[in-house]
């Protein structure tokens, strides 16, 4: 997938987090967790401008997702640690789960293509394509965004209906 897909596949993936912390009263956080997953959307991608490293190889994996969202995760803990331990450890799981969310989501859209994915590569060779569109698809690029815009956007609503009742 393009840029377009891959930014909806990570707003899609990350709905339902986002509905969770703003209902739970971070609405704050979650709006920043939505524009952190439109933000690290294509990190994986970032494979093709690194000599050496094959496209949709490590950064299209299960591990490298669990790296990114550790990374993130030790950051939350870091911001988090001056105003205590109970933020310091909520910051860093919504991190973790920005991080690895939105990093499968990319995997999950790239598997969409004939192409495909080898997440558990090099511990297993499982290849996974649907091949439902072509990466370059504008239709199905343009479709996964508004998808993921939508998906925002409900969980929006609903999450600012249910905490204004």
């Amino acid at each position: 997938m393009h840029r377009e897909g891959h930014v909806g596949a990570a707003l899609l993936a990350y709905a339902p987090v986002g509905f969770i912390v703003f209902v739970v009263g971070f609405e704050g956080a979650a709006m920043a967790g939505a524009v952190g997953a439109g933000l690290l959307a294509m990190v994986p991608d970032y494979d093709q401008h690194v000599p050496g490293i094959t496209h949709r190889g490590l950064t299209h994996t299960v591990w490298f997702a669990a790296l990114v969202g550790l990374g993130l995760g030790l950051a939350g803990v870091a911001i988090g640690s001056n105003d205590g331990t109970l933020t310091a450890i909520g910051l860093g799981v919504f991190g973790l789960l920005v991080g690895t969310v939105t990093i499968l989501s990319h995997i999950a859209a790239d598997a969409l293509t004939p192409m495909g994915v080898e997440p558990y590569a090099p511990v297993r060779d499982d290849h996974y394509s649907y091949d439902v569109a072509r990466a370059a698809n504008p239709i199905a690029n343009y479709g996964l965004l508004a998808l993921g815009i939508a998906a925002s956007g409900v969980a929006l609503v609903v999450g600012n209906a249910l905490t204004n009742m």
